[in-house]
């Protein structure tokens, strides 16, 4: 089995039919803390997803670990519950989409049999967590087979979305002097069975409540497309608000909570004391204000096109 610092496998090109997105659940609250826990994936790179990355989080709940997140020190895209949670054997977490960099590994962080050595991780990795405490001897925490079947069949799933995923690799094997996750007790060689096996249906993931039956296109007033990662989750259709607000003129203030607040701002003063300038829509509605002024009272027009004729006839 080895240990945690040698946990890496490499993917063959991936054949057969793409596998649908993983079941699961948004873990409440997480989408109000993606603009302050996550980056875009072209900030460090080319937004290219080249590694999966498995943690654990050495801690027993997944409050716990979310508990992190939500102060903004780190973040990750699912969370496995553990066996002694309501949710274990039935949905995993959602926690930060797929298109954004999650914070799950440093990022000086690197291994030359990863991506060649490439640092910034987070920019071309998709990282998940299994809630387990690691320890050992007497207190021991297994992980279920249920965990480890859903951190395969996340993988799987990626495996068959990005073409240009090889790397499948623990965390203690980037950052060897911090880390040992996802620790010696997590079963990496069945693991890695599992990813490589033909798919069977008990290690799909199980029951959930949301559903992607296809894309969703929102659609400015323009007609341009506003990505804002449009889904169906129970029957309702669900954004991500900031981008969809911005892309319609408006501007977006987050205030520290708890709870934290977002507010929306149509003109004015917006949260860092700067004037916005307003949305095309709204100056040409200015635009058009004005010129209907003009219609309605043409002898005031007159007049105010006149004076400065006038003045300059005198000045000569």
């Amino acid at each position: 089995m080895g240990t945690p610092r040698t946990y890496h496998f490499k993917l063959p090109p991936y054949r057969g039919a793409p596998l649908p997105e993983p079941p699961g659940a948004w873990y409440p609250g997480v989408k109000a803390h993606w603009a302050a826990c996550t980056s875009e994936r072209t900030l460090r790179g080319d937004g290219v997803v080249r590694a999966f990355v498995v943690h654990a989080t050495a801690g027993n709940s997944s409050a716990g670990a979310m508990s992190v997140l939500f102060a903004h020190r780190a973040s990750w895209h699912w969370l496995i519950p553990d066996e002694n949670e309501p949710a274990h054997g039935t949905s995993i977490w959602a926690c930060a989409p797929e298109r954004r960099a999650a914070w799950h590994v440093r990022p000086q962080c690197a291994h030359p049999e990863v991506n060649g050595g490439s640092n910034n991780v987070n920019a071309w990795s998709l990282g998940v967590e299994v809630v387990n405490t690691q320890a050992a001897g007497r207190a021991a925490d297994p992980f279920s087979e249920w965990q480890v079947e859903q951190t395969a069949a996340l993988v799987r799933y990626a495996w068959s979305k990005y073409p240009h995923l090889v790397d499948v690799v623990a965390h203690a094997k980037l950052d060897p002097s911090r880390r040992s996750d996802p620790g010696p007790g997590f079963p990496w060689d069945h693991f890695m069975e599992l990813v490589l096996a033909a798919p069977a249906a008990s290690r799909l993931i199980v029951a959930a409540p949301y559903v992607a039956p296809g894309p969703i296109h929102v659609l400015s007033p323009s007609g341009e497309r506003i990505a804002c990662d449009a889904r169906t989750l129970e029957g309702v259709t669900v954004v991500e608000a900031r981008p969809l607000i911005e892309a319609l003129g408006f501007t977006v203030a987050y205030d520290d909570g708890p709870p934290m607040t977002m507010r929306i701002e149509r003109g004015g003063v917006v949260g860092n004391g700067a004037r916005r300038r307003p949305a095309p829509r709204e100056r040409s509605a200015g635009r058009s204000a004005k010129a209907a002024a003009k219609r309605a009272n043409p002898r005031k027009a007159a007049r105010k096109r006149a004076a400065p004729a006038k003045k300059r006839g005198g000045a000569t």
